[in-house]
């Protein structure tokens, strides 16, 4: 249908069968050409939701308790970060209205409240711990919206001119700059032409020109030591670093060489947290129970009368300690949000 009846062009092939690909990158390429792409990917997502949340989800409740279990993993996602399965509770999706109402399904014990606690871009103020880049350190120091921020300059505009699409676009560039998105993938990313989105990456760099001199620096010792290491030590050993890399031609070992610093000095900072939590909350006599960890999130069960005291025991231990145990150079901030369910948490903060 795509191809021979709606002459839509071949992005690329199948390894296997040399037939054209329909996979989601081709897909999100052809829909700006055509509208049934756009329709099969969501047809796709529609699907997963069923088969992978409203079918399977309330066949894994454990008879005794009647509740949903997962599994955590310390060591399948490269970079430290815990993964869940069986199920896996990190993808519950939250973007569309379909997604939340999965959401609106995990409730707390009855009586009591969900609490969850996020660090506020977390990634990237490692990426301004790392770097040493003045600007985006002091914008996290003033407590400025880095994607505004960065919209203010890809942009050429005052930061309360900013609106929410330019917004959007600097959030993209902001994460596909931090893991070495090239022009063309921001472009499609974007649904914009390459040579606009060269533009937005040069402004950026512009900008802050200490995150490419760190990249660079970083590839550069991986290439004389053979691994990248996080915050607190922990190694990976990566093959295949060139020493003529450049941003707009990174290969796949590059990417995953500064994702690691940056991810698992993350994911670093948010098992201490959880470890110091743990054992805070017997400490201060509270029933309030830790439920799970979704990448950057902590979620937690309390009754009402805890709520307040838990959110600032959270919110303490995720911060100050660990600013001054790491000797981080960048704030650290946590959004906190309390609600009946897992969709409907509004913030404390």
């Amino acid at each position: 249908m795509l191809f021979d009846e709606l002459k839509l062009p071949i992005q690329r092939r199948t390894g296997i069968t040399g037939e054209p690909s329909t996979d989601q990158e081709t897909l999100e390429k052809l829909a700006i050409k055509h509208p049934l792409p756009r329709k099969i990917l969501e047809q796709r997502s529609l699907a997963k939701l069923k088969s992978t949340y409203v079918d399977a989800l309330p066949e894994l409740l454990n008879p005794t308790t009647r509740r949903v279990h997962t599994g955590f993993n310390q060591t399948v996602a490269v970079t430290g970060r815990l993964s869940s399965s069986a199920p896996n509770l990190q993808n519950v999706p939250i973007r569309t209205d379909l997604g939340g109402q999965i959401r609106q399904a995990f409730l707390p014990e009855e009586g009591w409240l969900l609490l969850t606690a996020d660090y506020s871009q977390i990634e990237l103020r490692m990426l301004a711990h790392f770097s040493g880049d003045e600007a985006l350190r002091q914008a996290f120091r003033e407590d400025r919206d880095i994607h505004t921020a960065v919209a203010a300059q890809i942009f050429a505009a005052g930061e309360d001119a900013v609106t929410k699409d330019q917004r959007r676009v600097a959030k993209t560039v902001n994460f596909g700059v931090l893991y070495g998105m090239s022009a063309q993938g921001l472009a499609t990313r974007l649904e914009i032409n390459n040579d606009e989105a060269t533009r937005f990456i040069q402004a950026y760099f512009a900008r802050y020109l200490r995150v490419l001199e760190y990249q660079a620096a970083l590839l550069k010792k991986c290439i004389k030591v053979g691994y990248v290491q996080t915050i607190l030590g922990r190694r990976r050993r990566i093959e295949g670093i060139r020493a003529n890399s450049t941003y707009q031609h990174r290969n796949q070992p590059e990417r995953e060489a500064i994702n690691m610093e940056i991810q698992g000095s993350a994911a670093d900072l948010m098992k201490l947290a959880m470890l110091a939590i743990h054992r805070r909350l017997p400490k201060e006599k509270l029933r309030t129970r830790m439920l799970l960890t979704v990448h950057d999130e902590l979620v937690f069960e309390t009754p009402p009368e805890e709520r307040d005291k838990v959110a600032q025991l959270v919110v303490e231990e995720m911060t100050t300690p660990l600013e001054a145990k790491l000797k981080l150079e960048t704030p650290l901030k946590v959004d906190v949000g309390v609600g009946p369910n897992w969709l409907e948490t509004a913030s404390l903060n």
